[in-house]
């Protein structure tokens, strides 16, 4: 059986885009990213509407911070896969789009400040999520549908 996590894009700032992110149609957190264009920005731009297929990505450095981090729960970053145009996009914690670089931050709450949303209580975002879908990529295929 297939998985979904759904990214729902609601809110748009001047630099920022606010989505909230469900996992098997379950809210779980909210996410940001930068803003859609037409034309890529390398680590500036919103990854495009489409679905993508989810694996884990157990090389780089932000691979080996995460783990440091989570030493009992990190298995590989969650990349995004086959976006074309772009590489290594991550669901990660953050709180501003400028620590986007092209991915996609992870929140338990949003504000808006100076026209862009920001993320707060990340790393408590970031276990939630990263527990419900890396146990889905452990069983099998999981798909993001970035709408």
């Amino acid at each position: 059986m297939k998985s979904v996590v759904n990214v729902k894009r609601t809110k748009q700032g001047k630099h920022s885009t606010l989505s909230e992110l469900y996992v098997n149609n379950q809210f779980v957190c909210y996410g940001l990213e930068n803003i859609p264009r037409s034309v890529k920005i390398r680590g500036e731009t919103a990854i495009p509407a489409g679905k993508y297929i989810l694996g884990f990505n157990r090389d780089g450095g932000m691979n080996g911070r995460y783990y440091d981090d989570y030493p009992k729960l990190h298995r590989g970053m969650l990349e995004i896969l086959d976006i074309p145009n772009f590489s290594y996009v991550y669901f990660h914690k953050g709180n501003s789009y400028k620590q986007t670089a092209g991915c996609i931050l992870v929140g338990a709450q949003y504000v808006l400040e100076d026209g862009d949303y920001r993320l707060l209580a990340s790393g408590v975002a970031y276990k939630q999520f990263y527990s419900a879908v890396a146990a889905l990529l452990l069983q099998g295929l999981v798909e993001v549908d970035v709408q």
